[in-house]
């Protein structure tokens, strides 16, 4: 499987608020500077994120983004299943009808292993998980 630029920089977009927007709305100006990433395409990103609830908006000169959880409720899951839908890495898992061999395919328990697993291992995964990785790496001097 491979993301999408969408789950990408969605990520790095809901790093950046765990880490400055927490308390602090932050201007999707400042994220996209940060985080390199396009403003018109964070902008797309940061709506979609804001409908699912994981995000909210705060209006005004002093405006911007906040998380609508802490970092510590908010999984990379939650993330990636919002901006690139369920995590499948074939489509039939998804849509059984696409494969008539569905029922007796011997290689559907491998993808729904996989699957499993993959989502097993995002959920596991928080914002906080994320912050505290980094902090650790950067006090080794291995921030990559």
């Amino acid at each position: 499987m491979k993301l999408s630029t969408k789950g990408r920089y969605g990520i790095h977009a809901m790093y950046d608020l765990a880490q400055y927007g927490s308390e602090t709305p932050q201007p999707i100006k400042s994220i996209a500077e940060r985080q390199n990433i396009p403003e018109a395409y964070l902008e797309q990103l940061i709506g979609q994120l804001r409908r699912s609830g994981l995000v909210k908006s705060v209006r005004g000169a002093q405006g911007g983004y906040l998380l609508s959880r802490t970092p510590a409720e908010i999984t990379v899951g939650e993330v990636l299943r919002t901006l690139e839908g369920e995590l499948a890495v074939v489509d039939c898992l998804m849509e059984e009808d696409l494969c008539h061999k569905a029922c007796s395919c011997p290689t559907r328990v491998v993808w729904k292993k996989l699957r499993d697993g993959l989502n097993e291992i995002v959920d596991g995964i928080t914002l906080q998980d994320m912050l505290d990785d980094y902090q650790r790496m950067s006090a080794e001097g291995r921030t990559e």
